[in-house]
């Protein structure tokens, strides 16, 4: 059975957005990755595949739309997915240094997930807060800013104990520490 089989009243909301020709069509790229990347954690070759076939494209055209947004991913994540920014600021913040980190405190590397299948990890280009570099998002949840190593612990101890990235303490005096969607910066 096809991903999107019982999803036909959603397709035909999002073509309805489009106009109705070969290239609108194919503008439903995007949001029909993002109801797969959802529900099922990541985007797999056959998913690509029946992405392209509905659209009347190729699985080359829309794994070429997942290549160039890091939030698509063409590999299976944990439940809690790290993407570390790699940028200049973050990296002159510490990024690298919050990488190895990661890398040697969960024992994985990009593409693979802890054996208990709660984290996997990621560098990413620029998650847009410079100011408050080095930046950690978690799955598609707002980011954390001003990641030091003992925040970064802070954070990886939370998730374990499944609390929600907002209710996560994180120590340190920073001026930001966890965007909620909605909130003022600095709220």
């Amino acid at each position: 059975m096809g991903f999107f089989d019982d999803k036909q009243d959603w397709l035909r909301e999002v073509f309805a957005q489009y106009p109705d020709t070969p290239q609108g069509r194919r503008a439903a790229i995007m949001p029909m990755l993002r109801r797969i990347q959802q529900d099922e954690g990541w985007i797999s070759p056959e998913r690509q595949e029946e992405i392209a076939q509905i659209l009347g494209t190729t699985a080359t055209e829309v794994a070429g739309v997942m290549s160039f947004y890091s939030y698509y991913q063409a590999l299976p994540t944990g439940k809690y997915h790290l993407q570390v920014c790699a940028t200049l600021s973050c990296a002159i913040g510490g990024a690298d240094e919050l990488w190895d980190e990661l890398v040697q405190e969960l024992g994985i590397l990009r593409g693979e997930v802890t054996p208990d299948g709660l984290f996997s990890i990621q560098k990413v280009e620029c998650l847009g807060s410079c100011h408050t570099a080095p930046v950690v998002q978690v799955n598609d949840e707002p980011y954390v800013e001003c990641v030091t190593k003992a925040r970064l612990h802070a954070l990886l101890q939370g998730l374990r104990e499944g609390q929600r990235l907002e209710e996560i303490v994180l120590p340190g005096k920073v001026g930001h520490e966890v965007h909620v969607r909605g909130e003022e910066v600095g709220a």
